[in-house]
């Protein structure tokens, strides 16, 4: 319990993103004000967020401690209880204390304390879904919903990979795409679509495109979801300036191609040494099975809810770097990620695994996109160690995007030419 006198600081310091100060009128024993609605959005807020406490029982605008009558403790407590468990949904499990403060005068007088923990859930109130931003709460917009929804992994709530894209129709599903997720023969019909939940109803019972069924079932998934391409560039030294650009290209498409394209476009801007002692020997400024892996699992985890946000792809001489939105997903940290599987898109996830890699499955050593075993990560370690002689380092930047570095090979192993 947070020491009494450090609490009656906070409340004279006001208001902030984790204090909640009420005044409380009464008819009776009933509340009349705060109203129960708005007092049900200010908790749900709280929960959304980093958690908080509520005092009621004290003017927010004066900060002075106007207590509660103790004959209506109980009831007043009844009805935060009520609200907990009524209004919110899922309910809140508040902690309510009835404790007592000093008033301006130094008299004691009691007022209810509602602690708010941080939750493992999203809530909404009955003014919809809430959040804590300073000393007031604000609704949140969409995007910024759905990243909470999976950052908190609601097994009860549809996972983002999976929700309906508005404005899609079945019927603008490419035929060919579609059919490399089913037996051959089977007929594409609805029932079927469903089940591999590439189509599903909105929630006006209209039969819309999943997210994934966008990514990798239509010709062009940018249409509905204009971030989710690959932005490449490289460059002709060793740092971002538009003067050296040598290349770029806006990678669009089905994931898969978009990972095919990424990686030619790798092929066609890295140079290749070779020295010829006994026999030829060709040293790659990349591994392109390293690189290979580190695109596929930056369209297969990336973080789709983040509206304008884009795997970028970066080369230069000394180094490839590709930025992946989103945090990472539950409670992986970079230097966990080779040891550990997560998978933020499930079904993105197992799509892609099966997805043929086509006629470089042997440069890959992979006849699949994706591999369900979770080597991805150790792969890239390993190759990128491998050919430049220090590891790839995986960089999580402000919580919101991963970055990784794969260092390119020393361009004094032999002769030059480029493939």
């Amino acid at each position: 319990m947070e020491n009494p006198d450090n609490f009656a600081r906070r409340i004279r310091l006001g208001e902030d993103s984790e204090m909640e100060l009420k005044r409380v009128v009464l008819a009776g024993s009933n509340v009349t004000d705060p109203r129960r609605n708005d007092f049900a959005d200010e908790l749900a807020a709280l929960a959304n967020g980093r958690g908080g406490t509520v005092v009621l029982g004290i003017d927010d605008k004066t900060r002075e401690i106007l207590g509660l009558p103790f004959e209506h403790l109980d009831s007043v407590e009844s009805w935060v209880r009520e609200i907990c468990n009524d209004s919110v949904k899922p309910s809140i499990d508040a902690v309510i204390r009835k404790i007592e403060l000093s008033d301006s005068t130094g008299a004691l007088l009691p007022v209810i304390r509602v602690d708010v923990p941080r939750s493992l859930f999203v809530h909404k109130s009955p003014g919809g879904y809430f959040r804590r931003i300073g000393s007031s709460k604000r609704e949140m917009p969409p995007d910024v919903l759905a990243r909470l929804f999976q950052e908190r992994s609601q097994s009860r709530v549809i996972r983002f990979d999976e929700s309906p894209v508005p404005g899609t129709s079945p019927t603008e599903l490419d035929p060919a795409l579609s059919r490399r997720f089913v037996r051959d023969g089977a007929d594409l019909s609805d029932a079927l679509l469903r089940k591999l939940r590439i189509i599903a109803d909105d929630g006006d019972g209209v039969l819309r495109i999943t997210v994934a069924g966008v990514l990798l079932c239509t010709r062009e998934p940018q249409v509905w979801m204009p971030h989710a391409e690959i932005q490449a560039v490289a460059y002709a030294g060793d740092r971002r300036d538009v003067t050296y650009q040598v290349d770029a290209r806006d990678l669009q498409g089905p994931l898969d191609a978009q990972v095919m394209e990424a990686l030619h476009f790798v092929r066609r801007n890295m140079w290749v040494r070779a020295t010829k002692v006994m026999a030829r020997v060709e040293y790659p400024q990349f591994s392109e099975r390293a690189i290979f892996e580190a695109l596929v699992n930056a369209v297969a985890h990336r973080d789709y809810s983040m509206a304008g946000a884009r795997v970028r792809l970066h080369m230069f001489q000394d180094r490839l770097e590709l930025y992946v939105p989103g945090a990472l997903a539950n409670t992986l940290t970079p230097d966990s990620m080779s040891l550990r599987q997560y998978s933020r898109n499930e079904l993105i996830v197992s799509l892609l695994a099966r997805c043929p890699v086509g006629e470089d499955q042997g440069r890959l050593g992979r006849s699949q996109l994706m591999d369900r075993r979770g080597d991805g990560v150790p792969i890239i370690l390993e190759e990128g160690k491998q050919l430049a002689g220090r590891p790839p380092e995986y960089t999580l930047i402000d919580e919101s995007e991963l970055r990784l570095v794969i260092w390119a090979a020393s361009p004094k192993r032999g002769a030059g030419s480029r493939p």
